[in-house]
């Protein structure tokens, strides 16, 4: 087993998990105690400057950010499967809706959520409303953002819409509900979930 994923299950790397067992291959978890500042260790700060999760480790390969975790493990072990091939028409749209999550979606998010102003122009995400429209688009096609093959691009934008959806970030229109009941359908999902559940119980962890 050569892939070692840094992990907590209160963190991004709880994301991670359900990458992991979507693409199917062998994987370790490796408890980071953040109530205990363990993300600031030298050790990990060796893995990750950020001191943040989640860290995949796989061989020599290092990587931190949910994103390029998903589309690493996609190309890795589920080319063609889960990540489009090079050559596909499909990668075009694999790539925009994978980025679109952390470049777009999410800080469009927490700068509505905290009520900062922000010039529409001069930002990546434009227009509130606009970016909510285009995302919906995306999805509503469905039942994937690739139409009816599923992707690593669906763990990245699927994970992050569910997590705003869940903390009232974002507005609950229909295809975006729809959308993450289909993804919390899925076995890979509810493994992780299980999965994320048992080290939480193995560490006395209570919300």
């Amino acid at each position: 087993m050569s892939i070692v994923l840094y992990h907590h299950p209160w963190s991004r790397a709880a994301s991670s998990v359900w990458m992991l067992e979507e693409v199917g291959a062998p994987y370790e978890l490796r408890w980071v105690d953040l109530m205990a500042g363990g993300q600031r260790s030298p050790e990990f700060m060796k893995l990750n400057p950020m001191g943040k999760l989640p860290v995949l480790v796989d061989g020599t390969a290092v990587l931190s950010e949910s994103a390029a975790i998903a589309l690493y493990l996609g190309d890795r072990y589920a080319p063609g499967r889960l990540a489009p091939a090079l050559d596909d028409p499909a990668r075009a749209s694999y790539l925009r809706w994978a980025f679109f999550s952390p470049s777009v979606l999410e800080p469009a998010a927490a700068a509505k959520s905290s009520g900062g102003n922000f010039n529409a122009v001069a930002v990546g995400w434009g227009e509130y409303a606009t970016m909510l429209d285009a995302m919906e688009v995306a999805i509503g096609a469905g039942p994937w953002l690739l139409g009816e093959k599923f992707s690593m691009a669906d763990t990245i934008l699927g994970g992050t819409l569910r997590f705003l959806l869940t903390f009232k970030m974002v507005e609950p229109r229909a295809a975006f509900t729809r959308y993450v009941s289909r993804l919390e359908a899925r076995p890979a999902f509810q493994r992780a979930v299980a999965r994320n559940e048992a080290v939480a119980a193995e560490h006395n962890l209570k919300r």
